[in-house]
């Protein structure tokens, strides 16, 4: 488990904007409050395996204890670089990204189904208040009450639903 790179950190960061904008200095200096220490500091984005945790500077310290090849994870797996060197967000980042997102959007009860089993959003909304997922704004709010009921809203990016969907690679 290592550091991310510049590079690896500027894209991670760029994703990360692109949900929460301004929230994301939330995100980053968020003071930790795991681990048995008094002062467990601030959290860290690590790269193991390809794949980037959110963990605690403290939870990082006592994990160096551990050889890398009999690590499996530490911390809040937020995403993954693909083998073009790509970032993507996974489900995992779904309650990082709630806490601290710009814009939410809200499903009827009979169109949270029909996200979680992997479509994206047509012009509808939810009041239960429960994340399912994030995605990105296909329209504005002002183009979304001109539209056809039919018409796409938010085009899925990750949904809670993947858990069962792809158990292996998670």
């Amino acid at each position: 488990m290592r550091p991310l790179d510049e590079s690896e950190t500027t894209q991670v960061f760029e994703k990360l904007f692109k949900f929460t904008g301004n929230n994301l200095k939330n995100i980053v200096e968020s003071p930790s409050h795991e681990g048995p220490d008094q002062n467990p500091g601030r959290y860290c984005f690590r790269l193991h395996k390809n794949r980037v945790y959110y963990v605690s500077e403290s939870l990082v310290k006592r994990a160096t204890n551990i050889k890398r090849e009999n690590l499996v994870a530490l911390g809040t797996n937020i995403g993954k670089f693909t083998k073009s060197g790509k970032f993507h967000l996974t489900i995992q980042a779904l309650n990082l990204l709630a806490a601290n997102a710009k814009h939410k959007v809200w499903l009827k009860p009979t169109s949270e189904m029909s996200f979680l089993y992997g479509n994206d959003v047509i012009k509808v909304f939810s009041m239960s208040d429960v994340p399912l997922g994030f995605g990105i704004a296909a329209k504005s709010t002002q183009d979304c009450r001109k539209m056809d009921p039919n018409g796409l809203v938010v085009i899925r990016q990750a949904d809670t639903g993947e858990y069962l969907r792809s158990q292996e690679e998670i």
